[in-house]
């Protein structure tokens, strides 16, 4: 027996027909009639030398040929679908589909973007506000952005850090004059956050209040589980956070948030720029990591007058 492919044309109308079960469906969305469908299928049937469906009354099903059959035909088309788009992304220049956190998107990525914007007017930048481990090919991302500490998933990916983090307690400027010393925190409302509990050392408010000497942290106060919650909150006046500085330089830039106490903890965790090994050097993308990489330097004038403990 020959192991010559049949017609692609007919190996996709029988995955169609049997994702759906359903010759009707199947036309729909091959946008051909139901017989044309039915002539593919047929002619499928007739190259293998056995019936992949039987023909019900007002059904099909798949015999046990068509069971063999259908998981390689939907993997085969997936995986070609997924290649003809990572092809067809090389020839363009023009758009650039990043995600990020929604934190960092927020509070970092979205205040800066007219400046992008304007310099770089022939690129369309399209975000994704998503935690989610990404695949470039089948979700058709560029560019990730993440938080944390390099991962394994990063092999085989082009991976550099970009901004490097720490944290203090940060709070309102009129927060700030009540509570004016660090052992004053012991009678603050203390705004908790989740965002960060994977990360070992710990940077929340037990490891500040241990490194300044204060004993236990309060545990009462508010906990929240993204960090640009916990800094509107902080903003508003509702209590201290243990801001990072990825997310409250905005906010310190603005003044809606003062960061008192020069102790600070440096964490190894830190933002990274990912993309597809080679893609660093598609013009959108370099242009992209260029602006972000002159963006986070400007963090560094926040580390003046501070007083860093590795957490």
């Amino acid at each position: 027996m020959s192991d010559r492919l049949p017609p692609l044309t007919a190996l996709r109308a029988f995955d169609a027909a049997a994702r759906h079960m359903s010759f009707a469906r199947a036309a729909d969305e091959l946008n051909v009639t139901p017989a044309a469908l039915s002539f593919q299928i047929k002619s499928l049937e007739e190259h293998l030398g056995h019936p992949l469906f039987r023909r019900l009354n007002r059904a099909v099903e798949l015999t046990e040929a068509g069971r063999a059959l259908a998981p390689g035909a939907q993997e085969g088309f997936a995986r070609l679908t997924t290649a003809w788009r990572a092809a067809r992304r090389l020839g363009d220049t023009r758009t650039l589909t990043v995600t990020a956190g929604p934190a960092i998107t927020a509070k970092w990525l979205a205040p800066r973007l007219f400046d992008f914007a304007g310099s770089h007017p022939e690129i369309e930048l399209r975000f994704t506000a998503s935690l989610r481990m990404m695949d470039f090919d089948r979700d058709e991302i560029d560019v990730a952005i993440r938080f944390g500490y390099a991962r394994d998933e990063d092999e085989g990916v082009f991976s550099t850090p970009i901004i490097r983090e720490w944290v203090t307690p940060m709070m309102s400027p009129e927060m700030a004059r009540a509570f004016d010393t660090p052992a004053k925190l012991h009678d603050a409302t203390l705004l908790h956050q989740d965002d960060t509990a994977f990360l070992r050392p710990r940077i929340d408010f037990d490891a500040w209040f241990a490194a300044a000497g204060l004993g236990a942290a309060p545990k009462t106060g508010p906990r929240f589980s993204q960090a640009d919650h916990a800094l509107d909150a902080a903003m508003a006046g509702g209590g201290v956070v243990m801001g990072r500085i990825s997310l409250a330089a905005q906010a310190l830039r603005d003044g809606q948030l003062v960061a008192p106490f020069p102790l600070s903890l440096k964490t190894e965790a830190h933002y990274r720029f990912l993309c597809q090994n080679g893609a660093e050097h598609r013009p959108q993308v370099a242009a992209f990591l260029e602006w972000i990489r002159s963006e986070a330097a400007h963090l560094d004038a926040f580390d003046e007058g501070r007083d860093f403990v590795d957490a």
